[in-house]
């Protein structure tokens, strides 16, 4: 899932230089049509392209936006589910989409070259915001209230018994219960799991610290089953919205040091597109304040745990809300 993560920024430049000019394509399928629940139609006459990348989340995203617009009157082309993380970035930037839901960390590392870990949410949102406006003419509209980042988690029983519900607390535990689960990516990344170990005061291979046979590499999915047993670690990496937190029983550790960088959900709109039909802004104001945590690990849950068509997921959590009708 966390495709939207990519840091190695030269290879995203040249797979995105290698799609300038081409047409987007996505395997999306299509949307709910409904209406606005006071009939309202702002957006009459509106033609506007959502795009998304190819994972649960994104999608969800992108068809929620794409319903709730739609309903407010525009002519939508679903272009949801594009593939590879570059071509929905791509086809903004070159005109053909107009809408994308993105992740400040992912704009602040990947898209932009930065280093520097910000560790404030809205600091690094106008960060991005400013710079995105600048060089690019892609406005960050104020972010959602959800953060899909880095986190380690435990099984809400293992967190009990060892009495842990912070990461700096993982250094008071006893040496043999620090047991780690990660994928391979987050492993060998320069700024993953080593440098997290050495901000929080246990560097992997000291005395005092974590040995290397205590750390388990797989595949990410893995690491959540394996965390939910506790086999064959009691700390695995998860990410932040992800619905097997939920599904699992998984307790999420505080990262009380700020280590990782925040992945704020934020739609972000071609600043032509909202020139020309300002009241795009107010509408996606109106779904960012609706979407948290566990909002968003309910969504990606009811996909990829429970098998529903995200269309249909959209649709439901919109409904539910009393957006549409």
């Amino acid at each position: 899932m966390r495709r939207h993560r990519p840091y190695l920024v030269a290879m995203i430049a040249l797979l995105a230089a290698s799609l300038t000019g081409c047409g987007l394509v996505s395997s999306a399928g299509t949307f709910q049509s409904t209406t606005l629940t006071d009939g309202s139609t702002p957006l009459e006459g509106a033609d506007l392209t959502v795009t998304s990348k190819n994972f649960t989340e994104s999608v969800l995203l992108g068809k929620i936006t794409a319903t709730y617009l739609a309903a407010a009157g525009a002519n939508i082309t679903d272009m949801t589910n594009a593939p590879g993380s570059a071509s929905s970035r791509q086809a903004q930037l070159n005109g053909t989409a107009d809408i994308l839901w993105e992740y400040t960390g992912t704009a602040w590392i990947a898209y932009l070259g930065e280093t520097e870990t910000i560790a404030d949410p809205q600091e690094l949102w106008q960060r991005v915001h400013d710079t995105e406006l600048e060089q690019n003419n892609l406005v960050w509209l104020p972010p959602a209230n959800f953060n899909n980042t880095y986190a380690f988690a435990a099984a809400a029983d293992t967190a009990q018994r060892l009495g842990v519900t912070t990461m700096s607390e993982m250094a008071a535990l006893p040496i043999a219960d620090r047991t780690f689960c990660v994928n391979d990516e987050f492993f060998s990344r320069p700024d993953g799991f080593r440098p997290m170990l050495d901000a929080y005061q246990i560097p992997l291979e000291a005395p005092d610290g974590v040995p290397l046979n205590q750390v388990s590499t797989m595949d990410s999915g893995v690491v959540y089953s394996a965390t939910a047993n506790s086999s064959p670690c009691n700390f695995g990496m998860v990410y932040t919205t992800d619905g097997r937190i939920k599904n699992l029983n998984l307790t999420v550790l505080e990262d009380d040091r700020k280590f990782f960088l925040p992945y704020s959900g934020t739609a972000v709109v071609r600043k032509e597109a909202l020139d020309a039909h300002p009241q795009i802004a107010d509408l996606m104001e109106t779904v960012s304040q609706l979407l948290n945590d566990d909002v968003m690990q309910d969504l990606n849950g009811r996909v990829d745990i429970d098998g529903q068509d995200p269309a249909q997921v959209a649709y439901d959590w919109l409904h539910s809300e009393g957006l549409v009708t």
